[in-house]
């Protein structure tokens, strides 16, 4: 019974430091603008050419996980899908996102690093590393809901992209 009683006050006093955290929730989908790649081939003979051969712009959906501190700096992990024309992808990145002021309309900026694996033309696919940097507004309707639209560059699978993105945040 002393087990129970001590087990029980423990899990109370662990819940309340819980409950000081704000855990945020994002889902996010972007559409992908193909500009060009960002490295020149010499080829060799096993050369199936580039990750994204035929320039394929792109559409990502994304879910976001992560920590709100002081409503400003939201510190995340995040894991996505996405599809260039037919050649799928999934993702997983670290996502930091800061919201200089604390008014209903604030800008936004958004920092993304981590890797991008597509089934492309080669064996197994390709991965790569994943950066992307963002700007753009973020509409709070409370302090846990908002919307943000953003724009920015992406570098992934050789290739610079420029991302268009609305933001779900709840």
């Amino acid at each position: 019974m002393k087990k129970l009683l001590l087990s029980l006050l423990l899990l109370a006093i662990l819940q309340s430091g819980y409950s000081q955290v704000v855990y945020q929730r994002k889902a996010e989908s972007g559409f992908l603008f193909y500009q060009y790649e960002t490295i020149q081939v010499d080829p060799g003979p096993d050369w199936k050419g580039y990750p994204l051969n035929n320039e394929e712009n792109g559409v990502d959906v994304n879910l976001v996980y992560g920590i709100s501190i002081k409503n400003q700096f939201v510190p995340a992990l995040g894991v996505g899908y996405s599809n260039f024309e037919g050649i799928n992808g999934v993702s997983i990145f670290a996502d930091f996102d800061y919201l200089p002021f604390q008014t209903r309309l604030t800008p936004l900026i958004n920092l993304k690093l981590g890797y991008n694996h597509i089934w492309n033309q080669y064996e197994n696919g390709n991965g790569s590393a994943l950066g992307e940097l963002n700007a753009g507004v973020c509409w709070r309707i409370d302090n846990q809901t908002g919307i943000s639209l953003r724009a920015g560059l992406l570098l992934m699978q050789q290739a610079l992209f420029i991302p268009v993105r609305v933001r779900f945040r709840f």
